[in-house]
């Protein structure tokens, strides 16, 4: 009978051990910190998958919650989606506007054409997003939206120099369109393939756009089309 102390004192010793060893339990996020961590989840999903790829049932497995989180926070997929691509606006339209801060026209072309390549670079995640096809019916701003609302930015910006050179101001919102197409796409391209570095892109596209502007005809017309 000796021996039973003993005995029980190992026994409690090696209960000990594992209690003392349990793992630390996960400490609980705030209601803020998990609808960030959903965004963010939601954002990286919807880069790699598009929308109809991505499920709820991923995004709440990567964030090992269960469904019902989700839906918590963002009422289904479509409202997870429409605060990242909303985010994912305003942050490019944010850079673009606060790059826009030359006098001179070309250079203000410069700006827009490396704030939106700069936003490629660093955020190649969020630009997948805009890029992606929205889902049908969706009124959530995509790509085409942000492209608009910078257009419009730039239409100001060349409806008075138009005006100072004798050009249509109206025609403004045509070329406006255009310019900021022509970045847009090639920095679609650009992302692909990140060759050459951002500021040789950006100059191409200044050169190509800006030699043009500098010598635009008042009233062009098809060369295919004159005599007829």
């Amino acid at each position: 009978m000796a021996d039973v102390p003993g005995s029980q004192g190992g026994s409690d010793r090696r209960r000990a051990v594992p209690a003392a060893g349990k793992p630390a339990s996960r400490v609980r996020m705030s209601a803020a910190q998990r609808r960030e961590q959903l965004i963010s989840i939601g954002r990286q999903l919807f880069a790699e998958r598009g929308f109809d790829a991505t499920s709820i049932e991923e995004v709440a497995a990567r964030a090992k919650v269960s469904k019902p989180v989700v839906y918590e926070h963002f009422g289904g997929k479509e409202g997870l989606y429409a605060v990242v691509v909303d985010r994912e606006v305003r942050a490019l339209l944010d850079r673009i506007t606060t790059a826009l801060t030359a006098g001179h026209p070309r250079e203000l072309l410069e700006q827009a054409a490396m704030a939106l390549l700069g936003y490629i670079e660093e955020e190649t995640s969020g630009f997948r997003v805009l890029v992606r096809e929205s889902p049908v019916g969706s009124a959530t701003g995509n790509f085409s939206s942000v492209l608009n609302d910078v257009a419009h930015q730039v239409e100001h910006i060349l409806g008075a120099e138009y005006k100072s050179r004798g050009y249509d101001p109206k025609l403004a919102e045509l070329y406006s369109q255009a310019l900021v197409g022509m970045v847009a796409l090639t920095g679609r391209w650009w992302l692909e393939v990140r060759k050459p570095r951002k500021e040789t892109v950006a100059a191409h596209l200044v050169n190509l756009a800006w030699n043009g502007l500098s010598h635009l005809e008042s009233k062009p017309t098809l060369i295919t089309s004159r005599g007829r």
